[in-house]
């Protein structure tokens, strides 16, 4: 049976010295955990215990941590940053608060405001007549609990601070469970916001697809202010036999703000999943990816693109677990950065003794517009299986000087040119996009993102899609 916590067990064990945030977490923790714990199931309540004890004792990452040792988190740690768990009346209406930047895409938006679930009381968790439920992960675990002790924290190492303060202190998330043998045909699109000044939410979405289910979700981050704040977020993933998931993150996030994006996939046998992260802006971002091939035949193609600029930060680790054979993964991420902004991309492929006839395949390419700008790339393989295709590379480098004198002498000026090339290496990710809207939109944003903002600008080349104004290049792009 899980005990409960007890709040004074909890101080009687600071003792050590932590970060200002550090020790708030802690005892906040054991003075509100009636209130953070009075919808749990048994379960979570004993998760959110045995994460505190965990936390406690390693506390925030630090550079003296391999996995950590390029993105350091101090500024953020030492900042004046107010913990936030509960609901509060917002007086605006919910579309005025969740506008999308993707123009004339259709999908059914799933908010959430300051890392709760944001919408009407009676519309908490909602049921289609196909058997889809869609809501609150808070009211999800309240109505559904079976489900929750079968799939509720049972992939996402624990393998650092961030991921124990999430399961000790989440409030609320994203609950979707598709049933078997249900195509959805509409996109589901989560809008995740912060619109108050200095805030730590700490966000959990669960995602369940059966047997033969099908979805397509967009996750987006949005700023609507220049505010500090830290986005703690998990994501736990399940794609049972013959599942497909299409997955997009679109990140557009201030200078200001830090977002932790932590995701955990399990693909049983026969499974698809395909991934697409788009990282437009942010102060710090970390995408962490763990995908579990725990079924014969999983298949897996995860992709990222990342524009950082200024003092921005990017930090992307792809782990891809062949733990079953006759599984195929493939990972391409690809970086433009400039100014002085930094980025990191440690990819990491395991394939397991028994995981014959496995083929893996992983890729970062990175482009450097200035001096100051750096990449920190780290490819890793670790293979104990014979029967294997596997490879793995990085580049760093700056623009091809040939192909962009090869377009400056067909009368595209110098900035155009530069522009142009840039484009033509984000495409192999782009054009990855089967939703023909949104990939429109995203070339768009690329484009702006591009030029150095998202603000609309009839001097360039490259112009925003318009149908009226077709864009036709009488150059040969295979030099480019």
């Amino acid at each position: 049976m899980h005990n409960p916590v007890k709040g004074n067990d909890i101080m009687e064990k600071i003792k050590k010295t932590y970060y200002p945030l550090e020790e708030r977490f802690i005892r906040y923790f054991a003075e509100h955990f009636d209130e953070l714990s009075r919808h749990d199931i048994p379960k979570v309540s004993y998760m959110r215990r045995k994460a505190m004890e965990a936390f406690q004792q390693t506390g925030f990452p630090h550079k003296k941590l391999e996995k950590w040792r390029n993105t350091d988190l101090e500024g953020i740690y030492k900042g004046n940053l107010e913990i936030f768990d509960r609901e509060t009346p917002y007086e605006k209406q919910l579309s005025d608060i969740f506008l999308c930047e993707v123009h004339g895409f259709e999908s059914r938006v799933i908010s959430v405001l300051n890392g709760s679930f944001y919408s009407p009381e009676e519309e908490k968790l909602t049921v289609d007549k196909n058997g889809v439920i869609v809501g609150s992960l808070t009211r999800a675990m309240q109505e559904y609990p079976d489900l929750g002790e079968e799939y509720l924290g049972e992939i996402m190492p624990q393998q650092d601070g961030f991921k124990t303060l999430n399961t000790a202190l989440v409030s609320d998330g994203v609950f979707i469970y598709v049933p078997d043998n249900v195509v959805v045909e509409n996109t589901f699109q989560i809008i995740n916001i912060l619109n108050k000044p200095n805030l730590v939410v700490n966000v959990r979405n669960l995602v369940i697809l059966g047997k033969n289910a099908r979805l397509r979700l967009l996750h987006c981050d949005d700023s609507v202010n220049h505010h500090a704040g830290l986005i703690n977020k998990v994501n736990e993933i399940y794609l049972n036999e013959n599942a497909e998931l299409e997955l997009y993150k679109l990140q557009n996030l201030n200078n200001e703000t830090a977002l932790l994006n932590q995701t955990a996939i399990h693909q049983s046998a026969n499974s698809r999943l395909k991934s697409s992260a788009f990282s437009l802006n942010g102060g710090i971002i970390r995408n962490e990816i763990f995908d579990f091939m725990n079924g014969e035949g999983a298949w897996s193609d995860v992709r990222g693109l990342y524009l950082m600029d200024q003092q921005q930060h990017i930090d992307n680790q792809v782990n891809v677990y062949h733990n079953a054979p006759h599984c195929d993964s493939n990972q391409l991420f690809k970086g433009i950065l400039d100014n002085k902004a930094t980025g990191v991309f440690n990819g990491y492929i395991y394939v397991k003794r028994d995981a014959q006839q496995t083929n893996a395949f992983q890729r970062n390419s990175n482009i450097l517009l200035s001096k100051t700008a750096r990449i920190d790339t780290m490819p890793h393989l670790e293979i104990y299986a014979d029967d294997v295709k596997c490879s793995h590379g990085a580049s760093v480098g700056q623009l091809d000087k040939e192909a962009l004198f090869y377009l400056m002498q067909r009368g595209i000026p110098f900035v155009d040119a530069r522009m142009l090339l840039m484009y033509a290496f984000a495409d192999a990710v782009i054009n990855e996009i089967s939703i023909e809207a949104l990939r429109i939109s995203i070339q768009d944003m690329v484009k702006r993102r591009l030029r150095g903002d998202l603000s609309i600008c009839d001097r360039c080349v490259l112009h925003c899609s318009n149908p009226d104004q077709p864009i036709i290049f009488d150059i040969d792009l295979s030099k480019i």
